[in-house]
């Protein structure tokens, strides 16, 4: 705890002299503490930044971040240590907390007009930017040195599934991943059109043209009772009657499939009773039809959207309007490491495509999962918001720059505050250097220095070792990403500033204390109660 910050316990005079005491320095303690674990958070991420950063195993961080520009994840949680940690030394030098949340308010609100000054527009159709773009942001990934081929599958995704003209905006669901462990890196590719990880079942039938594919609700199986019944056969007649009974019906089904043309089918998993049987196999089989079982629920959309069918959960709609139509369906061998489904030609597809990610080994994976998730992430950002912005710290230096020109013009302690929001937003040039195993203070100094002489573009060069104009670098970022780093990393740290009090109770007592507030007409926005035993601040809205 800071020096100077022991309680001092003030007693109420008068009458009520010896009843009670307020804790004036309590809610200070509480803000260094919050502070000082968020700090701990964003230090131990810092060695994550950039391309020559290390990697982290944490979960659930940044996830704000993510969803909004899915790039610039440990931007956001380095910025808002660097920025917390200016709260701390503020608050030791008595600043109203008030006041260091409103500056910074202030000061992000100039930030992002200094942003967007600086920024240059992109066209969706300057498929070359887009593509710089696309590499700048794997180039800080586990699989960067296949940024080559990772980028150009992320671009031409994109663009297959939106309309550049009008579009404003990138639906990721339209963009399916599918992970396949076996080969590698290289064997990534991108699919127009569907793919399928199930196998085929037995019916003989590995590839189909012309295919009309039919999507199955129901099951090809024998009808089950309730779990509560029986059925007693005493004699074999009655056995044979069953048995022939069961066929009729199956076979039954399958022919009404195969009269509305249907020669690729689709089934859903069932968890009632097996969704296919072996007799309907051999129907299938003699039918010449292709069969996949056991798709699951989550893919039917995709499914629907992409081959143009329909769902269909009763044997009486299955008719040729509810198929969708292909030129091929087949199944594909990889190389002694298993199989796909692929179809693709489809007569009316969806704007959807399909990427096949390999792998060696499953954290591989899951790694090339990631960087192509971030790539399309970068894209989609240039959809939302045309414009590119320097990479390489430049936008962080610059915002540094002209903040602390900004603070110059406040009053009082605004003028303080924000000089100081400033200063930590060094941080990011400051980790990259570094990182890189540059000296920090001196390419921070020199950085600074260009950029007060009006070199907007100058930034790090980790492969070069140096500064430079990190546009000419072809490093480069959605403005997007810096503004919703900066804004919500500020958002963060206003947040902390605001809990003054901790509640440690049990879940339960928290949660009744709360309703027995409301039913006495209590109206406060919010309390925060933190948890004991958990990390994680808890808001109880009202």
């Amino acid at each position: 705890m800071p020096e100077g910050m022991a309680a001092s316990k003030v007693f109420s005079g008068g009458k009520n002299k010896g009843r009670a005491y307020v804790d004036r320095d309590k809610p200070a303690q509480i803000r260094f503490s919050n502070i000082s674990a968020a700090k701990a958070v964003a230090d131990a991420i810092r060695t994550s930044l950039g391309p020559k950063g290390m990697d982290k195993m944490l979960v659930e961080l940044s996830k704000a971040q993510d969803i909004e520009a899915g790039d610039g994840t440990t931007s956001v949680v380095v910025i808002a240590g660097a920025l917390l940690d200016a709260c701390y030394k503020l608050l030791l030098k008595g600043i109203h907390p008030t006041t260091i949340s409103e500056s910074f308010q202030k000061a992000v609100d100039k930030g992002v007009e200094v942003l967007t000054s600086m920024s240059r527009p992109v066209e969706l159709s300057d498929r070359e930017t887009l593509l710089n773009s696309a590499t700048t942001s794997l180039c800080s990934k586990v699989v960067s040195q296949y940024s080559s081929l990772l980028a150009p599958m992320s671009v031409d995704a994109v663009m297959r599934v939106i309309d550049p003209a009008t579009a404003t905006g990138v639906d990721l669901q339209d963009i399916k991943i599918i992970k396949k462990l076996g080969g590698t890196i290289d064997d990534c590719e991108l699919v127009e059109g569907l793919v399928l990880t199930q196998r085929l079942a037995n019916t003989g039938v590995s590839r189909v043209e012309k295919a009309k594919i039919g999507l199955i609700q129901f099951c090809l199986s024998p009808p089950k009772t309730d779990m509560d019944n029986q059925i007693v056969v005493s004699d074999y007649a009655q056995m044979d009657r069953v048995l022939r009974e069961e066929r009729a019906y199956i076979l039954n089904l399958v022919k009404q499939i195969k009269k509305a043309g249907c020669n690729v089918l689709l089934i859903q998993k069932s968890i009632l009773r097996d969704a296919l049987s072996d007799l309907a196999v051999h129907f299938l089989n003699k039918m010449k039809i292709m069969v996949v079982k056991d798709i699951e629920r989550e893919d039917i959309e995709f499914i629907c959207k992409t081959i143009g069918t329909k769902p269909i959960a009763h044997i009486d709609h299955f008719t040729p309007e509810m198929l969708g139509t292909a030129e091929l369906a087949e199944e594909v061998s990889l190389d002694g490491s298993g199989k796909l489904v692929k179809i693709t030609g489809c007569t009316s597809p969806g704007k959807t495509v399909s990427i096949v990610v390999r792998g060696s080994n499953k954290l591989v994976i899951e790694e090339a999962e990631r960087s192509i998730h971030d790539a399309l992430c970068v894209i989609r950002c240039l959809v939302k918001k045309r414009a590119l912005i320097a990479g390489g710290g430049a936008a962080e230096i610059e915002l540094a720059v002209r903040l602390a020109e900004y603070s110059r013009t406040l009053p009082g302690m605004e003028a303080y505050c924000v000089r100081a929001y400033a200063d930590a937003l060094e941080v990011i040039p400051s980790t990259l250097a570094e990182n890189a195993g540059l000296n920090p203070i001196s390419t921070v100094t020199e950085l600074r220095n260009r950029h007060a002489q009006g070199e907007k573009m100058a930034g790090i060069n980790v492969r070069k070792g140096g500064i430079s104009n990190i546009l000419e670098e072809l490093v480069v970022q959605p403005l997007l990403v810096s503004i919703s780093a900066v804004t919500l990393a500020t958002e963060t740290v206003r947040s902390i500033l605001k809990i003054d009090d901790l509640v440690r109770h049990s879940t339960e007592l928290a949660q009744r204390f709360f309703l027995l507030l409301v039913s006495v007409g209590w109206t406060s926005s919010r309390v925060f109660v933190l948890i004991s035993g958990e990390h994680s601040v808890r808001g109880l809205e009202s």
